[in-house]
């Protein structure tokens, strides 16, 4: 297909491309809403060493970034935090509404905590974060102070956003969805009607040759024919004398 015949396959079936286009953007808005609304608040935990000049120690806290997160996500550490929000869920679902990211080049850890009300959500990062602070500030009580890895709470618990649906997304992605599908449904209905010749720019088109003329049909005859009886009636009562004037 020529560029010439896109634009005439576009300009035929555009109604097909806007309609599944308005179709899809419209369901994808209606599904946004229908979904309950999950907010989200993050912490930011920073661990440093006792000595900031001591490389190796440096090291060792890049090593232990991912076991604190495992330790976050232990029963032994969630359970008293569900139990002081007096939240009605298991362990592991409460680890389930949390997210953990451990920034070796920073040496923090985010914790992202996840809920249908905003204000719990937030009470969740933040008590979980102050719960391991208190733990590990336990076990340096053990250690000399000269080895032990400070873990303090660097930003507390941020304002809840709304972490989905994400409405605005999901209705781009719906519109150019259908787009996508309009577009191809036009060109297979393009390509069914193919060898269907209805018009004489279709005969122009498969045969290269330009029409200077078209065989009507019995439709147009007929309705042709309806017309000259008609005018023929019209001018019959409109005659007149030619003398007087009157109608004959």
């Amino acid at each position: 297909m020529q560029l010439q015949d896109y634009a005439r396959v576009l300009f035929k079936r555009w109604w097909v491309i806007i309609l599944l286009a308005a179709l899809t953007t419209v369901s994808a808005y209606g599904f946004s809403k229908l979904q309950t609304p999950i907010y989200k608040s993050t912490v930011t935990l920073s661990a440093v060493p006792a000595r900031p000049s001591d490389y190796g120690q440096s090291l060792a806290i890049k090593n232990l970034l991912r076991n604190y997160v495992q330790q976050m996500q232990s029963p032994g550490l969630t359970q008293p935090v569900i139990d002081k929000l007096q939240l009605d869920v298991s362990s592991d679902k409460f680890v389930s509404q949390v997210n953990f990211s451990a920034d070796e080049s920073t040496l923090t850890i985010s914790i992202e905590a996840r809920h249908p009300r905003p204000e719990i959500a937030a009470k969740m990062a933040q008590t979980l974060a102050e719960t391991f602070v208190s733990a590990h500030n336990q076990e340096n009580l053990q250690i000399d102070q000269r080895d032990r890895i400070l873990i303090t709470i660097l930003r507390n618990a941020t304002s809840p956003d709304i972490f989905s649906p994400k409405t605005s997304t999901n209705v781009l992605a719906g519109g150019v969805m259908g787009l996508l599908i309009g577009l191809i449904i036009a060109f297979v209905l393009e390509w069914l009607e193919s060898d269907v010749v209805r018009t004489a720019e279709d005969v122009e088109r498969f045969i290269g040759v330009t029409v200077i003329g078209a065989v009507p049909t019995m439709n147009e005859k007929k309705s042709d024919a309806t017309s000259v009886r008609r005018k023929a009636r019209v001018e019959e009562k409109q005659k007149v004398c030619p003398n007087c004037g009157n109608p004959i």
